[in-house]
């Protein structure tokens, strides 16, 4: 159709238009119906659905790290347990509190094993930690360089662990001999009513004040 035929046409009276007239009506009604259903609608709907589309990669992923952590999960539970092992070996290395006495008298005894005269021997206060408790001793002494190494080859060698810290050695020559200062740390765990009395104290921590 010609310009001149389209602009000729009735819109009041379609029904006689030719037959590529209404043709083309319908399809631009189309266009328009179309148009609007997306404004008015269609346009949210595909900004949910790519919503729900990320959700749904996102849900994706997460399923395969949970099941990558299920098929994992014997191992984890292994490894677990051999960790608790080794923890409660170290644990066996620290004594309690009633063989702490018996540790402090051994440090002493493996001094005066090695000819060395002790001026100061005098355990701190406790520094309790979450799962044990560090006590210092503050020591000095007095011998040589021979017995100083040999006692603390002594104490190293303690079925419990026991390290010197702190040491200074300084030399008396009015008298003749070295004098060694240092601090000894052992160690203990707590029992099992100092776990609870810790664990209630940091509970009463979080507790909100009223």
């Amino acid at each position: 159709m010609t310009f001149e035929e389209l602009r000729r046409l009735n819109p009041r009276d379609i029904g006689i238009w030719p037959g590529p007239a209404k043709f083309g009506a319908l399809v631009l009604l189309f266009a328009v119906l179309v148009f609007f259903a997306w404004y008015l609608g269609w346009s949210e709907q595909q900004t949910e659905l790519e919503s729900k589309e990320g959700q749904e990669r996102s849900l994706r992923t997460q399923y395969a790290e949970k099941k990558a952590q299920a098929i994992n999960l014997d191992l984890h539970v292994q490894q677990l347990k051999q960790v608790e092992e080794q923890f409660g070996a170290l644990l066996r290395q620290l004594p309690s509190r009633s063989e702490m006495d018996s540790l402090l008298s051994d440090i002493n005894q493996a001094g005066l094993g090695r000819g060395l005269q002790f001026e100061l021997f005098k355990p701190s206060g406790e520094r309790v930690q979450e799962f044990y408790a560090e006590l210092p001793v503050d020591i000095r002494v007095t011998g040589n360089y021979h017995d100083f190494g040999a006692f603390a080859t002594d104490v190293a060698q303690l079925s419990r662990v026991v390290t010197l810290d702190e040491i200074g050695i300084t030399n008396r020559e009015k008298e003749g001999v070295l004098v060694m200062e240092a601090v000894a740390r052992t160690y203990r765990y707590l029992d099992d009513d100092e776990l609870a009395a810790q664990r209630k104290a940091k509970e009463a921590q979080k507790a909100p004040k009223k």
